[in-house]
């Protein structure tokens, strides 16, 4: 802000000069006395410069009847989650009242390296929506695993002096913090050093063990599912953002442990929403909605998605309705039945009645397509040779990540490779390098996915996204796979050695460049096919839970394209049990 900006601020808070625009006559909500006001507000150059009474404007609009509260802040979020480009995003969210989100953009880095920050950064210059960026903490996220890209610590001292990025998106490698492993403790400091804050990712961690994750500055976390896990972190000074994902969701479960005490430090996140979920059931609003379903009172579930969230991710200039703050506001009319009529982003009308109004471009590209690179694979490498008719399996937990390990009986054939057996709820999975061309595959089993024929490949598998697959038999997994690659990633369902149906992804195997209602459209066609064609539990998201299957940070038993990774221990365990 310069001299003449802020002169101007304070001429129009003080009545000296008309407003650029006045809302007039609204209720405001005043999320930090948690009550509401009658009157006016003010917006100059962007900003805020008063609320209250008799303002003039060089444009008065009367809102007799509205709320008026701030725009809604997620403080965790990772754009590519939703299957479509950030400009894209920024688009479907904003007309849900989504004004800031906090994004960790790990997924295309992890493919893409820091060139995927760079195009993030870029196409996020399109969109209305403030797309702020934490930088990536763990590429890949385990080291036992293939990413596409490697980040050291002396690689993320440049984005963060630079600006690039607010600070350390979530510390997945909680092993490592709690181990004082001399890579992350260097990585840790690199943010402490230059006083950027830290993002948490910590399941399933208790005790002594979650007191050294919190003592090394870590500062919240998004993965809690129980009560008890949100009250250990909140007794130990972190915020707690409750998820309510397109797949894992936890929002219901945590409000159980939200009291007028704690809330303060409980705020409201989406973390993974697909498209389909933006455009059927919205992003934090319809959070705020499952709060009042919930009986949570309607001012602090606003607070929770605003203000709350403004102190943690320390964005000191927004979250309010207050002078001198960002002009990010929302409009609507019932405080009991949460609906966002009018969206404002620095003072300017940029969603009405749930369309976006402002023009959409996109950024380029091509410096991150092409990014499905296969060597030396075949069908003989999906073979699984077991020593026993025991075997792990990773059992699917519907709504989450984490998974169990599941001891279940196989059938094997002469030569003692497993043969896949329709009267038990178990396939085969796989895990296919392909970034480097290494020839890495790793298969195992997975329980209670409930495909019945054919195959489903994807390059969405969590966090260094590889290509991942799973079927009923052989030929149809790799036929899969191979489609993957000629398509440059994406979704691909097989069966009968038919490709039945596709979405292709071209941004990093991960994006696509189509509208969300395109997305959403091709997403329905696949769901269709993966739950009617290849008798995929009705009760499982087809494509992000398949993706999860290899989240080597998220308990209890994932696989990567090096092995089956026993998360509670760190370590690789064998498929079969003897």
């Amino acid at each position: 802000m310069n001299k003449h900006e802020l002169t101007n601020l304070i001429d129009v808070a003080v009545g000296r000069k008309p407003a650029d625009l006045v809302l007039k006559n609204g209720v405001i909500v005043d999320v930090y006395q948690g009550t509401t006001m009658l009157g006016d507000v003010a917006i100059v150059d962007g900003k805020i410069a008063g609320i209250g009474d008799n303002y003039e404007g060089k444009e008065v609009r009367d809102v007799a009847g509205k709320y008026i509260a701030p725009g809604l802040i997620d403080p965790h979020i990772h754009v590519e989650s939703s299957y479509v480009t950030p400009e894209e995003f920024g688009r479907l969210l904003v007309p849900h009242g989504t004004t800031t989100v906090m994004a960790d953009p790990h997924e295309i880095v992890n493919v893409a390296g820091l060139k995927g920050l760079d195009y993030m950064i870029e196409a996020a210059k399109h969109t209305a929506l403030d797309i702020q960026y934490m930088l990536p903490s763990c590429v890949p996220a385990t080291n036992m695993e293939n990413a596409g890209a490697i980040l050291t610590a002396r690689d993320m001292e440049a984005p963060l002096i630079e600006g690039k990025a607010a600070g350390l998106a979530e510390f997945m490698d909680f092993p490592g913090v709690i181990h004082a492993q001399e890579a992350v403790i260097e990585k840790l400091l690199v943010a402490k050093n230059l006083h950027k804050r830290i993002d948490g990712h910590s399941p399933m961690v208790y005790g002594k063990e979650l007191n050294a994750y919190v003592a090394a500055g870590i500062e919240n976390d998004h993965e809690c599912s129980t009560v008890e896990e949100l009250q250990d972190r909140l007794a130990r000074g972190m915020y707690v953002f409750l998820r309510e994902g397109s797949v894992t969701q936890n929002l219901r479960a945590l409000l159980k442990g939200v009291t007028p005490q704690n809330a303060r430090r409980c705020v409201l996140c989406g973390d993974d929403v697909q498209a389909k979920t933006i455009l059927e059931k919205g992003h934090l609003d319809n959070s705020i909605r499952i709060c009042l379903e919930e009986g949570v009172d309607p001012i602090q579930a606003i607070q929770m998605a605003t203000i709350y969230t403004a102190e943690c991710c320390q964005l000191f200039d927004r979250g309010a309705v207050a002078p001198g703050l960002k002009a990010d506001l929302i409009l609507f009319s019932d405080l009991n039945n949460f609906a966002v009529e009018e969206t404002y982003i620095d003072g300017k009308l940029v969603a009405k009645d749930g369309e976006y109004i402002v023009p959409v471009t996109r950024a380029e590209t091509t410096k991150v397509q092409s990014s499905v690179h296969i060597g030396d694979f075949s069908v003989e490498k999906l073979v699984l040779p077991l020593t026993s008719d025991k075997a792990r399996a990773i059992g699917v937990i519907q709504t989450e990540a984490l998974t169990n390990e599941a001891i279940v009986e196989v059938t094997r054939d002469a030569a003692g490779n497993y043969l896949y057996d329709e009267t038990q709820p178990v396939a085969k999975v796989a895990v296919v390098e392909r970034h480097h061309n290494t020839g890495n595959v790793f298969v195992g089993l997975l329980k209670d996915y409930g495909i019945k024929k054919g195959a489903i490949g994807i390059s969405i598998a969590h966090d260094s996204h590889n290509l991942i697959v799973t079927g009923t038999n052989d030929a149809d997994m790799a036929l899969a796979i191979e489609t993957l690659k000629e398509q440059d990633g994406g979704v691909v369902l097989v069966e009968n050695g038919q490709v039945l149906g596709s979405m292709a992804l071209p941004v990093g195997g991960l994006m696509s460049d189509l509208t969300g209602e395109e997305i959403v459209q091709q997403q329905e066609a696949v769901n269709k096919i993966a739950h009617e064609v290849l008798g995929i539990a009705e009760d499982v998201d087809p494509i992000m839970t398949l993706g999860f299957m290899s989240l080597a940070v998220i308990p209890s038993l994932k696989i990567t394209d090096l092995g089956l990774v026993d998360v509670t221990k760190f370590e690789f365990v064998p498929v079969s049990v003897d």
